[in-house]
C-alpha cells in the first residue's frame, strides 16, 4: 500500500514538474499584441516580457519591424532610452498620398538605464500603420540582450508547425479584414433619417389635428351666433 502511494506521489510530482516547465517556457516568450489587426488600420503594438536571460537582467531590446511597415512611433518609457533605426529601401516606394520614400524604420531599440530583473513585467508600445494585406502574418523578431548573454526571439515556424514547439519563436500577428466602421455609420444615418421622418410625420399629424379642431370650433361659434340672432328676432316679432 505504501509503495503504491509513493509511486503515485512520484508520478504526480513528475507531472507537476513537467507542467511547470511547460508553463515557464510559455511565459518566457517576448510577446507582441496589437489593439487591432485590421488591414490598413493604425495599430498600437504592445511589446512585453517578464523574464531574463537565464537569470541575467535584461538591459536592451532590439525590435525588428517587417518590411511592409514604413514608419513607427515608439513610446517614451521612463527608465529607457529609445532609438529608431532607419534603413534604405531597395527601391523608392510611392505612398497613397503620392509622396515617395527611400527609407523606412527597420528597428526600434530600447536600452534600459537600470537592467530589469527576472520576474518583472515590462511593456512598451509602438504605433504603426498596418499594410493592406488581409490574411498575411507579420513577424517581429526581438533580440533580448542581458547583462550576461542574449536571446534572439527570431524563429519562424514552418507551414503547419506549432510555434509553441520552437525554443525562441518570433512574435507574430495575423492581419484580418478591414474594420466595418462605414457600415455602422450608414446605419446610424439611416436611423437618424427615419427618426426625422417620423418626427416630421408626427408634426404634420399634430398640425392637421389642430387645424381640424380650429375649423370645428369656428363652425360651433357660427352656429351659436346664428342661434342667438334667431332668438332675438323671435322675441322682437312677439313684441
Amino acid at each position: 500500500m505504501k509503495t503504491s502511494i509513493r509511486r503515485t506521489l512520484t508520478a504526480a510530482a513528475a507531472t507537476t514538474g513537467l507542467m511547470g516547465l511547460g508553463l515557464a517556457g510559455a511565459a518566457a516568450h517576448v510577446t507582441v499584441k496589437a489593439d487591432t489587426t485590421a488591414a490598413g488600420a493604425y495599430a498600437n503594438l504592445t511589446v512585453a516580457f517578464s523574464h531574463a536571460c537565464d537569470g541575467s537582467p535584461t538591459n536592451k531590446l532590439t525590435i525588428s519591424l517587417p518590411e511592409p511597415l514604413i514608419d513607427a512611433k515608439p513610446e517614451i518609457v521612463p527608465g529607457w532610452k529609445v532609438e529608431k533605426v532607419t534603413e534604405t529601401l531597395d527601391e523608392p516606394l510611392t505612398l497613397d498620398n503620392g509622396s515617395s520614400v527611400t527609407e523606412r524604420v527597420g528597428q526600434i531599440v530600447y536600452t534600459a538605464e537600470t537592467p530589469v530583473e527576472d520576474g518583472y513585467l515590462q511593456k512598451m508600445d509602438i504605433s504603426v500603420q498596418l499594410p493592406e494585406a488581409e490574411g498575411e502574418t507579420l513577424a517581429f523578431p526581438v533580440l533580448q540582450s542581458c547583462v550576461e548573454g542574449e536571446t534572439d526571439w527570431a524563429q519562424i515556424p514552418a507551414e503547419g508547425e506549432d510555434p509553441h514547439s520552437l525554443e525562441a519563436p518570433a512574435p507574430t500577428i495575423t492581419l484580418t479584414g478591414a474594420e466595418e466602421g462605414h457600415g455602422e455609420e450608414a446605419t446610424a444615418e439611416e436611423t437618424a433619417e427615419a427618426a426625422n421622418l417620423e418626427s416630421a410625420s408626427t408634426s404634420n399629424d399634430t398640425s392637421g389635428s389642430a387645424a381640424a379642431g380650429y375649423v370645428g370650433l369656428g363652425a360651433g361659434l357660427l352656429g351659436l351666433i346664428a342661434g342667438v340672432t334667431a332668438l332675438i328676432r323671435t322675441r322682437k316679432a312677439k313684441a
